[in-house]
């Protein structure tokens, strides 16, 4: 894909990119619910509904199908939000306080479950939604904290545990300094584009695990023009997504 040289472009935030990289996981998707957690992942979903993925359906996280800009457009009862969960036609994408090289997800604690050092959210939804439909994972500060060798606790359901689950895929993972996927023969994780101004070297610093790296790495597919006025005039216009990522 050629990349778009304006002036608009080349102006282009981290925090943009991120946006992008997070709305290319629903291309293609056609009509299930995306359920993004976190700001950049919210404002990337609406994106692609609004340009390249119009049949996506957004949620409020509750009860209600949104359009773009929140309001409601349909009622999502709690019976049929189950169907969704567990039958491959929702793609979530989430946080994770650890994450290791086969994707598996710790939210739930540092340090031995019996005697953790510290207490984070707790398992919730993740084994549910790893296993039953795919999820995608946002990490805006990328570190060894986070990449870790081997999760704590796993939470979100990685490749190496996930055998005979119909619906579990990871289609990505986005994070301040790229993109990831599992495209190996082990699948297990490896870098697919890079951000403008982040290196490999940089990436393989900040990843506490033995990344797969290829030759040559591609950017982060740039936005468009139009794509750049929809974050700032209508999805993000107090420029939220810029305390997220400050790049």
């Amino acid at each position: 894909m050629t990349q778009p040289t304006s002036d608009a472009v080349r102006g282009a935030t981290r925090a943009e990119y991120c946006v992008i990289a997070c709305a290319e996981a629903w291309r293609g998707a056609g009509e299930i619910v995306a359920s993004p957690m976190g700001l950049i992942p919210s404002v990337g979903a609406r994106l692609a509904r609004l340009t390249f993925a119009p049949d996506l359906l957004l949620t409020d996280g509750e009860a209600l199908i949104v359009r773009p800009d929140g309001t409601p457009e349909g009622w999502l009862p709690y019976r049929q939000h189950l169907a969704l969960v567990t039958g491959g036609r929702r793609h979530v994408m989430m946080g994770a306080s650890q994450i290791d090289r086969y994707g598996n997800q710790n939210i739930s604690c540092i340090g031995d479950w019996a005697r953790p050092t510290r207490q984070l959210l707790g398992v919730r939804g993740a084994p549910v939604n790893t296993l039953n439909n795919p999820t995608s994972y946002w990490i805006p500060r990328h570190s060894r904290r986070v990449f870790v060798e081997k999760v704590d606790m796993v939470c979100g359901v990685g490749y190496d545990h996930a055998a005979g689950a119909r619906f579990h895929r990871i289609p990505r993972v986005v994070s301040d300094l790229g993109v990831f996927d599992f495209a190996t023969p082990d699948r297990s994780m490896r870098l697919a584009s890079l951000h403008p101004g982040v290196t490999p070297e940089e990436v393989r610093e900040a990843t506490g695990f033995e990344l797969t790296v290829p030759d040559d790495v591609p950017p982060t597919r740039a936005p468009t023009v139009e794509e750049l006025r929809l974050i700032r005039e209508v999805l993000d216009p107090a420029g939220a997504r810029s305390r997220e990522v400050a790049l």
